[in-house]
């Protein structure tokens, strides 16, 4: 069950709020249809319920705000627009990602393909879906964790007839377990046709709220405006007729002087109210589809726009001077207090009464001489006293209880503030998924491998290059070897592409900055860098034997710290190339920062390092060795030495400056971004 309570966005600028005290109800077992046109506020509904906007209102999911309960994904599904996600996944592999993401056993990507009918397309692309397809894999990420409240933002939007009676067949099956089902539209009928109840916004404002049958009934039927200041007299009047030549006609008081008239005509209606000397201030037809917007051409004034119109049920509050609205009793009726505003209200008792063939509700005597006073409240034959019967108003008992309930509630709904955004409950497997599931990191080390065999051996042929840099492919000129640029590639792609393309959850645009999440995803880029670097020499040592012979692929004989300096700059890239996307949100910029390591930082740590210095840290090394290594056993004193010697090199060195500045830039808008 749903329950929201003043919902409220934050005001803009000169323009009242997008969303302005919004309180309905989505019980359990039923479809709720939250409806409106376009611009009503319908969407920002969603996002203050669902915390990723912030404004003042609070939503109880079953009883609990969406931050109090500790997996969010496992109690309400959500699908605010399109499925998130790269366009070269395939529907298998995304929906087992965010089943690593959820933390539901990867069976369950399987079982949601068969419900929603996607098993036969399970190896498609994202990005080939149709519109059909693309809402059955929306549907399918939403219930991967079997939630028990579904929270969908026009589901049906761009879809056929026959999928969209799949769709909303789904739904009816997901609410016949007992499941809460809420969905935005902008379609009347639609909402008439697949909900159980129907709450209409209208520029931000709760206008009705309603049951599928009464909405039909009262704003989606063809009908008769009419206004007289004699409508109580016409209203009878019309029901009569209608009983006399046995046709179908309701008439349904509005409240004040306006009536609707549902299965009659203008002309009909003209011509009785002509015969019996009625004065008709409106009459105008209006056909289908009355749904949102029906009666803001009607409002005119204040009076206007504080009536009770068909169907609609006013926001319980409390009349305000500076609204307009009377604080005393006056002719007209007050309008009835919401009873969905509180769970403990009562049921108020309406004071519109239908008049239809069949069932007419007519008072005792004859027309003529019944509800002769007009709208004013002055009767015809100028007693006070005979106004009194035409004005019903509410029970007192029912004013009253919910009065008192009102004053224990606070004056203004607490804040909303963002929830942060999900983590992956198993990063490093989701990480995993993740990077395995498109190409683009397999097709990155191909052309990696590729291109530092042709350069090693093109450097063999020209000469005059080392052999540690010829089994790396490095030659002088280049600032970094291809092995350490593929490397900070992929690393940018781990971050990069989850901010194009979005994957931890479907109500996301962004994907959060946790320090479990950049764990894993610094453990499998270190990985993936370490594969890349072995692949890397040792594809350069076959091409140079199968070129030049035995001699060009020979093993350095200080193949020790050789090899650990190569796989410190490897894996030192493409960390670099992790932390700057995570930073700025971009593969390119994680792929700058790479480059930047040798054509900006390197020059200025040489500088400090060459430069004139009254002192200096020469044989740092030797002494560290003297003082502590000898006391380690295994020979660990090589190990150690060989990184001192890596970290001392101008490369080295501004690698692991950059790193450093890296990581804590990411820890400050970590928490940064927790604080607020």
């Amino acid at each position: 069950m749903i329950q929201a309570f003043g919902l409220t966005s934050k005001p803009r600028k000169e323009l009242p709020p997008a969303v302005d005290d919004v309180s309905f109800e989505a019980r359990a077992g039923r479809i709720t249809a939250l409806l409106g046109a376009s611009g009503a506020g319908k969407t920002t509904v969603l996002r203050l319920m669902l915390e990723l906007q912030q404004g003042r209102g609070i939503t109880h999911f079953r009883g609990r705000p969406l931050h109090r309960i500790a997996h969010p994904s496992r109690e309400v599904g959500v699908l605010l627009g399109d499925v998130p996600g790269h366009p070269a996944r395939t529907i298998r592999g995304h929906l087992r990602m965010l089943c690593a993401a959820a933390g539901v056993p990867v069976r369950r990507a399987d079982e949601v393909m068969e419900a929603v009918g996607l098993v036969s397309l399970r190896e498609e692309r994202l990005g080939t879906l149709s519109r059909g397809m693309d809402r059955r894999l929306g549907l399918a990420c939403v219930l991967l964790a079997d939630p028990h409240t579904l929270v969908l933002d026009d589901p049906a939007d761009g879809l056929s007839t026959r999928e969209g009676a799949w769709l909303h067949g789904m739904l009816r099956a997901h609410a016949a377990q007992g499941g809460t089902v809420l969905f935005a539209t902008s379609d009347p009928k639609g909402a008439a046709r697949t909900a159980d109840r129907v709450v209409t916004l209208e520029q931000g404002r709760l206008v009705a709220d309603q049951e599928a049958a009464e909405f039909s009934r009262t704003r989606l039927r063809p009908r008769v405006a009419v206004r007289s200041p004699h409508a109580a007299r016409l209203a009878v009047l019309l029901a009569k007729q209608a009983r006399t030549s046995q046709l179908s006609v309701e008439v349904v008081r509005e409240g004040g002087n306006r009536l609707s008239v549902y299965g009659g005509t203008c002309a009909d209606i003209g011509e009785i109210a002509f015969r019996h000397g009625i004065a008709v201030h409106q009459l105008a037809d209006e056909v289908g589809d009355m749904g949102p917007g029906a009666g803001r051409a009607r409002a005119s004034g204040p009076e206007d726009r504080n009536r009770v119109d068909a169907g609609r049920i006013p926001v319980t509050r409390e009349p305000s001077p500076s609204s307009g609205a009377p604080t005393a009793p006056t002719a007209e009726p007050a309008p009835p207090l919401d009873p969905e505003a509180h769970p403990d209200a009562p049921k108020p008792v309406t004071d519109t009464p239908s008049l239809s063939f069949g069932q007419p509700q007519l008072p005792e005597g004859e027309p003529d001489e019944l509800l002769g006073a007009s709208s004013t409240g002055h009767p015809r034959d100028g007693s006070p006293a005979a106004a009194a019967p035409s004005q019903p108003r509410p029970p007192a008992p029912v004013r009253a209880r919910t009065v008192r309930t009102l004053d224990v509630l606070p004056p203004l709904p607490p804040p909303i503030s963002v929830r942060p955004a999900p983590s992956p409950l198993r990063p490093l497997r989701y990480e995993i998924r993740r990077a395995a599931g498109i190409s683009t990191g397999f097709l990155t080390g191909a052309v990696t491998l590729a291109v530092s065999a042709v350069i090693a051996v093109v450097l063999a042929r020209i000469g005059h290059t080392p052999q540690p840099r010829l089994l790396a492919a490095w030659p002088q000129e280049l600032p970094l070897p291809p092995a350490a640029l593929g490397a900070g590639l992929l690393g940018a792609l781990a971050f990069g592409d989850e901010f194009r393309h979005p994957a931890l959850a479907a109500d996301r645009g962004t994907v959060p900055r946790r320090l479990g999440l950049l764990a894993a995803k610094l453990l499998v880029a270190s990985a993936t860098a370490l594969v890349l670097a072995v692949l890397t020499v040792g594809c350069d040592a076959e091409a140079l034997y199968l070129v030049y012979g035995r001699e060009l692929a020979q093993v350095p004989a200080d193949w020790l710290p050789l090899g650990a300096s190569w796989i410190g700059l490897v894996v030192g890239c493409a960390w670099a190339g992790v932390l700057a996307a995570g930073v700025f949100r971009s593969t390119t910029a994680g792929l700058a920062a790479v480059g930047a390591v040798p054509l900006l930082v390197v020059p200025v740590v040489h500088k400090l390092v060459n430069g004139p210095s009254v002192r200096t840290a020469a044989g740092l090394p030797a002494r560290l060795r003297e003082a502590l290594l000898p006391r380690w056993p295994f020979g660990g004193e090589h190990y150690v030495e060989a990184a001192i010697k890596v970290i001392s090199q101008p490369v080295g060195g501004a690698l692991t400056l950059s790193l450093t500045a890296l990581l804590c830039a990411y820890l400050l808008t970590t928490l940064r971004s927790r604080f607020r």
